[in-house]
């Protein structure tokens, strides 16, 4: 393995996935992560289909029953010997499993254990049910996205999930692991969904509180502004423009051959918005592009992932890689000396727990 993160040893129990997802993150950057997944799942799987998972890529698989006191034993062992561990399920599963913190860390004081929930691991709302859409709303991120006049927009399951979800909880196991290099201690990570939503949220928040962030829609950052905004073109695709500083602004209209609005006359967004997106629906996105990519005007084309993955740019960078025959995103963020990378897939249940005690005795 490579990557900065070569030699941490974490366990991940599968669960949904911000869970996976922190994994896959570590995995890629050079952990040794083992995802202990459920018997019957590992028992259903094909061994000789490929594995595309993308969260298990880098990772290896062994299955328990966390049901069976052996295969609990065998799980702490294997936790002795860890890093660290991620917990998907809500408060006090893994405790009735025989996996809580308190059993976990009296075996092995330096181990980081990594819980993540939605809610939290506190609060009222602690063991309800719930996904990213509830996480993001309760967060106060969803009430500010959006068009004006229109419902919240959700961003599929992108800012609660996978930013302020496994995102986050990487950044924790990170930070815990610089810290343990002096302490020698481990420590238990609360990462809530809505908590780092809220945290990814944090400007906005400030803004809003102190007047200068509007109701939804009316800003210059989320649909109201016709500098900063998408427009669809003569061939039904969609172009993006994001001419916030002045300079660039104008380089916009000098390239459309347009009289340049006052650039903050907010009453005169609407008609500005109108004006624009007739001009971009006279001619076809690639026509566009001809004209404005590449320019100081803050212009792109907007594009599927397979298109993105074709565009020069990412792919001189090598963003995107197929895995196994599955289009992925390459590893993030780049290092100069320890690069990362998105590895090969595992079936869950491919190892055996006894390889990994061996591997790491």
């Amino acid at each position: 393995m490579t990557g900065p993160l070569n030699g941490l040893r974490v366990i991940e129990l599968v669960g949904q996935g911000p869970g996976p997802y922190c994994g896959m993150l570590l995995a890629d950057l050079g952990a040794d992560v083992v995802a202990v997944d459920r018997r019957s799942v590992a028992d259903k799987i094909d061994p000789e289909r490929p594995a595309r998972n993308m969260f298990m890529r880098g990772k290896r698989g062994v299955a328990l029953d966390l049901k069976d006191p052996d295969d609990v034993e065998t799980m702490l062992t294997m936790l002795d010997r860890a890093d660290a561990f991620i917990d998907p399920f809500r408060p006090g599963v893994c405790e009735r499993l025989g996996i809580g913190p308190d059993a976990v860390t009296e075996r092995n004081p330096g181990i980081i254990y990594g819980r993540m929930t939605g809610w939290g691991q506190d609060g009222p709302l602690a063991q309800v049910a719930g996904h990213d859409i509830n996480y993001i709303a309760m967060s106060g991120a969803l009430s500010m996205i959006g068009y004006e006049g229109q419902p919240p927009t959700f961003p599929i399951n992108l800012l609660g999930d996978f930013a302020g979800g496994g995102l986050m909880l990487a950044f924790g196991i990170v930070g815990a692991a610089y810290e343990r290099a002096a302490s020698g201690r481990g420590q238990v990570i609360d990462a809530a969904m809505i908590d780092g939503a809220a945290t990814i949220l944090g400007p906005f928040v400030a803004s809003a509180s102190g007047g200068g962030w509007g109701p939804r829609g009316t800003n210059h950052l989320d649909g109201a502004a016709p500098f900063y905004n998408v427009y669809e073109t003569s061939d039904g695709e969609w172009v993006a423009v994001g001419a916030i500083e002045p300079q660039f602004h104008a380089e916009l209209y000098r390239l459309l051959e347009l009289e340049p609005p006052s650039q903050w006359d907010k009453a005169a967004w609407p008609a500005e918005k109108a004006r624009l997106a007739d001009v971009f629906a006279t001619r076809s996105r690639a026509d566009w592009c001809d004209l404005l990519e590449g320019t100081e005007a803050c212009f792109s084309p907007v594009l599927s992932p397979a298109e993105a993955a074709a565009h020069p740019h990412p792919a001189s960078r090598g963003t995107f890689v197929d895995n196994a025959g599955s289009l992925q995103a390459q590893a993030a963020p780049r290092f100069s000396r320890t690069p990362g990378a998105a590895g090969t897939a595992a079936h869950p249940g491919s190892s055996s727990t006894s390889s990994v005690l061996d591997s790491w005795s």
